[in-house]
């Protein structure tokens, strides 16, 4: 005898626990395959977490946005910061913290191993200074990663005129936030700087967006198709002087960021930034997934080449799209940033799938709250113009009304 209707799950009920289950699933796939202690622990503490926040999402989905983040995040976040464990990129980044403090450099000089690399722009050695200064767990380098991708995001979210939702807590405590924050952090900060440049451009806010973009470039320069992607925003939302500002103090501020790192250590930037991620130093990198990209390369010297070009020509079909077909609201634009940098990720002839939760970051970010038809801080921009414009020829219902009219 079939079971009665009412005892079935409503399709409701499977949209909210499904997504739960799968997350559980994929992070029970890391003590299941994975070797690395961190990525072990964090699989068994968030699959708990997942599979009690499914069991709790339909009667009681608070409890359950809280059972996602206890198990995802505070609970292995806590263990491996207390007892000192992470993946190398945390201890790369407090190095380049201490070093900058200690001799104005950031990098090792002539590095034998991959430990002593450091593969990020000089802007990094930011999130290492509280280590330097505080030291233990409070200096961690994932506690203030993890602040600058919930700052950017909040920020990005009040630009916009954003209204809350639970969806936002729900993308931190997913896999796409949840691993790297606890693990290493080291993209946390480049994604929330890019949320916040891409609200910035849908706000009509061309100098805040391209200070924002100038901060993400210093600290990887896979942040650059972000640039352009916010300027096609803007050309399409304020204007090409708004297009022109963002991308004259992106660049500018990038190179007030970069330049005294790069004239410092010339050599070694180039070796550890470009040539070490790309596979083309001396000692091999351990980005090394299975992507179209590294197996080209495998292929020997005419693989790499052909990677390359590859890469090049993905680069180039997302620049044109920008031209022919302009993103216009910021959904639009973080899907066109995601798309870029996916092709850039997968094509790369040293790559990660770790490296791909960026791109996904993003699209879920631009969806994860409600925007109105028109951001608050444009709307405040556009009000102002057209008062300071009389030519213009809706200005008239915004001048005051004559003194005698007020009498």
């Amino acid at each position: 005898m079939p079971p009665p209707v009412a005892s079935l799950p409503s399709r409701a009920s499977w949209r909210t626990v499904g997504p739960l289950l799968l997350a559980a699933a994929w992070a029970l796939s890391f003590p299941l395959f994975s070797s690395l202690g961190p990525h072990r622990l964090w699989g068994w503490c968030a699959a708990a977490g997942y599979l009690a926040a499914a069991a709790l999402a339909v009667r009681r989905p608070h409890a359950a946005v809280a059972a996602a983040l206890t198990g995802a995040i505070a609970v292995p976040l806590l263990w491996l910061v207390l007892s000192g464990q992470g993946q190398s990129e945390v201890m790369v980044i407090e190095r380049s913290g201490r070093l900058l403090l200690e001799s104005g450099r950031l990098y090792v000089d002539h590095p034998a191993g991959v430990e002593e690399y450091t593969p990020y722009l000089p802007g990094m050695a930011v999130f290492g200074i509280p280590h330097a200064l505080l030291g233990g767990p409070l200096g961690d380098a994932r506690l203030w990663c993890a602040a600058a991708l919930f700052a950017g995001m909040w920020a990005g979210r009040r630009l916009l005129g954003g209204a809350a939702s639970g969806r936002l807590p729900l993308l931190v405590a997913s896999p796409v936030v949840a691993l790297p924050l606890v693990v290493s952090g080291v993209d946390l900060p480049l994604a929330g700087l890019l949320c916040l440049a891409l609200a910035a451009a849908g706000a009509g806010r061309p100098v805040l967006a391209g200070a924002v973009l100038a901060g993400a470039c210093a600290l990887k320069w896979t942040a650059l198709p972000a640039v352009a992607v916010a300027v096609a925003l803007l050309a399409v939302r304020s204007g090409r002087g708004a297009a022109v500002r963002c991308a004259l103090v992106a660049v500018l501020g990038s190179a007030a960021l970069i330049l005294p790192g790069a004239l410092l250590q010339p050599a070694e930037l180039w070796r550890q930034v470009f040539a070490f991620p790309t596979g083309r130093a001396e000692v091999a990198t351990p980005a090394s997934s299975p992507l179209p990209g590294h197996l080209l390369a495998e292929l020997g010297p005419w693989g790499w080449y052909m990677a390359v070009a590859l890469l090049g020509a993905g680069g180039l079909a997302v620049a044109l799209s920008l031209v022919v077909r302009p993103p216009r609201t910021v959904v639009a634009a973080a899907d066109r940033l995601a798309i870029g940098l996916a092709l850039a990720f997968t094509l790369a002839p040293a790559t990660r799938f770790g490296y791909l939760a960026l791109p996904v970051l993003l699209c879920l970010w631009a969806r994860s709250f409600t925007v109105p038809e028109r951001p608050r801080a444009l709307a405040y921009h556009r009000s102002h113009e057209l008062r300071a414009d009389p030519r213009r020829p809706d200005a008239a219902h915004h001048r005051p009304a004559p003194r005698a009219a007020l009498r």
